[in-house]
């Protein structure tokens, strides 16, 4: 093993790294390893930095010292540390390469953005980008709705999931997010209860809990939320709000027959709940039924959301919220300000170039033609069964029972494989078993099929869950 040079042990230890645990996410001495691992492939620990000495890190992060020998164990098994003794604890020369081949599955976002194709279109947007910097306009403040001409570019996207829409009810927000907080805050009190599926957007969860809200789980078959379930919640408590991801759901696949999103309607209109969809697939499904913002009705209000980051790109920042006819503008508008001021202008008007042009229509069926082969390479590779639409971003695959689920995301990790489990999806306290495995993150479909592969083989071999002794 190399040893390292002088100069390199009187570096300082690096800490920036250091972020708080989260509740859920596993054993704390994984959670350790694994936001090392994070710094490596984000570029905040390279190859060579110091790692804060044991006794030290255990005193930073409040956990005992046990704990810590553990977490450097485990990233030294996997070659990502060099250990120096009294020298230190460096972050080894060969993580760098390890970093650079590694495969997010973790993150749902389209395929193909490091393409040609991709890059001709952002420079098509950029060009257009030219008189609008020549009147000082684009780098000013945008706050409100949105510009009118944004405004029509949003109701030319939108068409195809909900038809003619007015454009003085839409509104151009920075993100699905944001979007998702600003109904939050507008309909919604500090301790009120949000309905949603029993595996649901993790966006949503943080929303609830960082702003006070409850999340009450309600359970979902093969089609998404149970109507006969949510009926039963509001016997206990009407909801305040009604989250809901129709059409691939985020995580499990489902997509709601029109029946079902019916049913749901109904109940909601019965108690007088307000809803979200959240709908950012529907056009990538290509199959889907109508939103249920169609049937938006005075008692279940339907606030709509369609973000671009999953069917063109998450950089673009940009999301359209329609708001249901007869419902106030400015609740939400002041939510908004409050949250981001405002959207990036630079990239909603080149998100409406695109929408203007018909770029944007070329992209998504470009992206579903790919996803589609993706998920035929997924069909191929990964254990059965397991659940997807055809032109989805993810795959949800439940695991065996046997195995050990913080083990299999551990060694995935180490061989450069980011999956994101059931636990982060989960509105209960027993989350289940399975992970989500995005599609979209990796550079082409050589490289999702060796990462495919590579996963496979780590389910096989991940050892099994161990019962606690009994005394």
């Amino acid at each position: 093993m190399q040893q390292p040079s002088a100069g390199r042990r009187l570096k300082k230890p690096n800490r920036t790294w250091v972020r708080p645990f989260r509740d859920g996410a596993g054993p704390l001495y994984l959670q350790i390893a694994q936001q090392v691992r994070e710094a490596v492939d984000d570029g905040v620990l390279h190859a060579g930095d110091r790692l804060p000495p044991q006794r030290d890190l255990a005193q930073l992060m409040g956990v005992d010292l046990t704990t810590v020998t553990r977490a450097y164990n485990e990233l030294r098994q996997a070659d990502l540390l060099d250990a120096q003794g009294a020298g230190g604890t460096f972050i080894a020369l060969s993580a760098g390469n390890s970093a650079r081949s590694s495969v997010d599955l973790s993150m749902n976002i389209p395929p193909l953005l490091g393409s040609q194709a991709f890059a001709q279109g952002m420079e098509q947007g950029f060009a257009h980008l030219g008189a609008q910097l020549g009147q000082g306009e684009l780098m000013s403040y945008h706050v409100g709705a949105g510009s009118r001409e944004d405004r029509a570019a949003a109701t030319q996207w939108l068409a195809p999931m909900l038809g003619p829409v007015a454009s003085e009810r839409v509104i151009v927000c920075p993100g699905a997010q944001t979007a998702l907080c600003a109904v939050i805050l507008a309909r919604t009190q500090p301790g009120d209860v949000i309905a949603a599926e029993q595996l649901t957007y993790p966006g949503l969860l943080a929303a609830a809990r960082v702003l006070q809200r409850a999340v009450a789980p309600i359970a979902m078959d093969a089609e998404g939320m149970l109507p006969e379930a949510l009926e039963a919640a509001c016997q206990v408590r009407v909801p305040a709000l009604l989250y809901l991801v129709p059409t691939i759901q985020n995580p499990t696949t489902a997509t709601m027959s029109a029946g079902r999103r019916q049913a749901l309607l109904a109940i909601a209109r019965r108690h007088g709940i307000a809803v979200v969809e959240d709908d950012p697939y529907w056009l990538l499904a290509g199959d889907a039924p109508p939103p249920l913002a169609t049937g938006s009705h005075p008692q279940a209000p339907v606030y709509y959301v369609s973000t671009l980051s999953k069917c063109l790109a998450p950089g673009l920042r940009t999301a359209y919220l329609v708001v249901p006819a007869g419902e106030p503008m400015e609740p939400l508008l002041d939510a908004l300000r409050s949250i981001a001021l405002m959207p990036t202008q630079s990239m909603v008007a080149v998100a409406s170039q695109w929408i203007r042009s018909g770029l944007a229509t070329d992209m998504v069926q470009r992206f579903q033609q790919e996803l589609r082969q993706r998920q035929q390479i997924a069909a191929r590779l990964l254990p059965q069964p397991y659940q997807a639409h055809p032109a989805g971003l993810h795959v949800w695959l439940p695991l065996p029972a046997r195995l050990d689920q913080y083990r299999l995301i551990q060694a995935a990790q180490a061989q450069g494989l980011g999956i994101a489990s059931s636990e982060a999806f989960s509105t209960e306290e027993q989350p289940g078993h399975a992970i989500r495995l995005s599609l979209g993150g990796a550079v082409d479909q050589a490289s999702l099929s060796a990462a495919l592969t590579r996963l496979t083989e780590i389910i096989s071999d991940v050892p099994e869950t161990r019962s606690p002794a009994i005394v």
